[in-house]
């Protein structure tokens, strides 16, 4: 969708006479996402009770009153298999998906962020780290013009595990497995041959050396996805997420505070989740806001877009 400002909303409702501040219309957004609140960390916990989580982050522009200019913080986004899930965290350090992971047990498929490698490093945590495949290729893609034939043979194996996994999408998870143990294994088995190699030919600095290094040092998370057939080959679908946050900051340019980001994760958070079950955020906010504050807190989980039902007159 079309992400428009409270600035350009302001100018449509001056337009049809109606004065109506910025100002005042933020400050119902962030007295919405309070009442959202309990409803959020529901919808989290919906998200962290997948099999397998998906995660990926943007930078995001943030007023700060003792600064003389914008500093950047951090959208995350957590995409289970029941809802999708945003967080703000003001920096990028690795305590904000320490924090919201906390409580996980399972498959966590992300780029190669440092920050989650504590995560992995502890045992008792039960995470299963799955890496990415399109950032593995991106990093070759890049590397075009300072090695040719090396990156694009890299990308010629990258693709047989894409077409691979293009012609195993629409089968039984049994059959999609066996699909990647007797095809995808063998072209890893050749392409990680092919990769030791070119790893002693070329500069380790070099574009090409460092596509070779990050693909060589996540080779068993990279690989991870061919041992379980719910695991996907790359986490696209956190990527996919956070395109509306890309589109969006053009527009609205900064969140005016660190509140402001947590208010949009929360609203954000429902407005993914209700588009992945193609129900109409508005019609659903719209209900849920009328219903939440005398709604057993028991039954919560009620009010969940994946169990919502409207209120029928």
């Amino acid at each position: 969708g079309v992400a428009v400002t409270a600035a350009q909303v302001e100018q449509i409702f001056r337009r049809h006479g109606v004065e109506l501040s910025r100002k005042t219309m933020c400050g119902w957004m962030g007295q919405t996402a309070d009442l959202l609140e309990p409803l959020y960390e529901r919808l989290r916990t919906a998200a962290l009770a997948s099999k397998v989580v998906q995660t990926d982050d943007t930078p995001v522009k943030v007023l700060d009153p003792e600064l003389p200019k914008t500093r950047t913080g951090r959208i995350w986004t957590y995409v289970g298999a029941g809802a999708t899930v945003y967080d703000y965290t003001p920096t990028r350090k690795g305590e904000g998906p320490e924090q919201f992971l906390k409580d996980y047990r399972g498959y966590l498929q992300a780029d190669a962020y440092a920050g989650y490698d504590a995560l992995y490093k502890k045992p008792e945590r039960g995470l299963v780290e799955v890496a990415c495949w399109a950032h593995s290729r991106r990093k070759f893609y890049e590397a075009r013009s300072s090695d040719l034939q090396g990156a694009t043979t890299a990308l010629a194996y990258i693709g047989l595990l894409y077409k691979i996994e293009r012609r195993a999408r629409d089968l039984g998870r049994e059959d999609r497995l066996a699909m990647r143990q007797r095809y995808a294994v063998p072209v890893l088995i050749h392409f990680r041959e092919f990769l030791e190699r070119e790893r002693a030919r070329v500069l380790p600095k070099s574009p090409e050396g460092m596509a070779i290094r990050y693909a060589l040092s996540n080779w068993t998370a990279l690989r991870r996805y061919t041992e379980d057939a719910d695991l996907a080959i790359d986490n696209n679908g956190a990527e996919r997420s956070l395109r509306g946050v890309a589109v969006g900051r053009r527009n609205w340019t900064f969140f005016g505070s660190d509140r402001g980001g947590k208010t949009a994760a929360v609203l954000m958070s429902f407005m993914a989740s209700c588009q992945r079950l193609k129900i109409d955020p508005w019609a659903y906010l719209r209900d849920v806001l009328g219903r939440i504050a005398d709604h057993p807190v028991r039954a919560l989980d009620e009010l969940l877009p994946a169990n919502w039902k409207p209120v029928t007159a």
